[in-house]
């Protein structure tokens, strides 16, 4: 329904912001993340928004940018993690820390954030890799263009398994990391892969 609020930042806590957009202040609940991105009080501000609906209450989550609103829908369509989780977690790592644990199936990593134990950081983790597994089969195999060697445990591999688990399709991702230094970080990889690609959309 809301697709985005822009508007003047009047209110800000850790894990809230209020923006007035036309006299209107829309109350969103935002992670650690997108506060750390927040402008001073009085200051302009944007925010990619989800609406929660349940039978007691209507919700609205903020997201300072796409790839954070994408990763959140991701986790929350998974059972058992509901919104106040998907913030949670999002407040302990950022959208590509959450897709390179899923690329690793590292779950200790999702079970930094408070409300996520083993059993719930393992589903996650099953059910967002099972979903990249289930792309790479209908699309073929990852091919890595400029050169860069690609094996199972290569940074270029894993970084283009984090951008899928992102919702960027295989293509799209190994074109990017293509363009990139294979010897870098598979968290610079991804970050920089992931700064072409907005450009691009």
């Amino acid at each position: 329904m809301l697709y985005s609020v822009k508007g003047e930042l009047i209110h800000l806590e850790p894990r809230m912001a209020v923006i007035c957009c036309g006299g209107v202040g829309f109350r969103c609940q935002i992670t650690m993340n997108t506060a750390r991105q927040m402008p001073a009080i009085g200051g302009e501000a944007m925010l990619y928004t989800i609406m929660n609906v349940r039978e007691d209450a209507i919700e609205l989550f903020g997201f300072a940018d796409q790839n954070e609103l994408a990763c959140f829908k991701q986790l929350t369509a998974i059972s058992g993690v509901g919104p106040k989780v998907g913030i949670s977690i999002l407040s302990e790592l950022s959208p590509e820390r959450v897709a390179l644990a899923v690329a690793a199936g590292d779950h200790k990593a999702l079970t930094k954030a408070p409300g996520v134990g083993p059993k719930l950081a393992q589903r996650i983790v099953l059910e967002m890799k099972d979903k990249v597994t289930a792309l790479s089969t209908s699309t073929g195999a990852v091919e890595i263009p400029a050169g860069a060697a690609v094996s199972a445990s290569s940074n270029a591999a894993q970084a283009v398994d984090a951008l899928t688990v992102l919702g960027f399709t295989a293509g799209e991702a190994s074109a990017a990391v293509g363009k990139l230094d294979s010897a870098l970080p598979v968290e610079v990889l991804v970050r920089d892969a992931l700064k072409m690609l907005a450009r691009r959309g």
